[in-house]
């Protein structure tokens, strides 16, 4: 089953590493998507699981305060993880999370090779290596890598979690070749 030109090969990523158009007002970095990290990705012949938004799920493109964009990011960051922390937001991440699981075994049944899964530095919901609390970015993961990394735990599933930074192009791209095993440029 699955013998056909499939890499047989994917790996999660952030929602907005694939749509800028999804996070905060005042922080995208580019017009549509990260596209050196997706270019890059497709080069290496992986199929992306683009990751459901979940800041945009819980609290809508304006993150509840069309003026959070006029305010500085790491404290607007930290407002949205105080707002993603309540018991209701919670309650959607976790149910995101099983889903994003549930694929995952699936994918996993069927002999797919999951490299692992790339989220965004300083995110409150989506940082893998630091997020924003306290109006800091601090080590540490978003609200929602936490839970989808424990439900991950919890199903024995072991899934590589980097962090990018889409300001910092140059070491995200190594950084996602190094999740993959290759070189850049080979």
């Amino acid at each position: 089953m699955f013998n056909d030109k499939r890499s047989k090969k994917i790996i999660l990523v952030a929602h907005c590493l694939l749509n800028q158009n999804s996070i905060s007002d005042n922080t995208a970095d580019f017009p549509s998507q990260f596209e050196e990290a997706v270019t890059l990705l497709m080069s290496y012949q992986v199929g992306i699981i683009q990751l459901p938004c979940p800041e945009l799920a819980c609290l809508g493109l304006d993150r509840k305060d069309k003026a959070g964009g006029k305010r500085e990011i790491l404290k607007e960051n930290s407002r949205i993880r105080n707002l993603m922390q309540k018991e209701e937001n919670i309650t959607i991440l976790k149910s995101m999370a099983r889903e994003q699981v549930k694929q995952i075994e699936d994918y996993k049944k069927h002999a797919f090779g999951v490299v692992g899964l790339i989220g965004m530095n300083r995110s409150p919901s989506c940082g893998i290596d630091t997020t924003s609390k306290d109006g800091k970015e601090m080590k540490g993961k978003g609200i929602f890598m936490e839970i989808l990394e424990n439900e991950f735990k919890r199903k024995n599933i072991e899934i590589k979690m980097i962090g990018v930074e889409t300001s910092s192009i140059e070491d995200s791209l190594e950084r996602v070749s190094g999740i993959i095993g290759k070189e850049r440029g080979k």
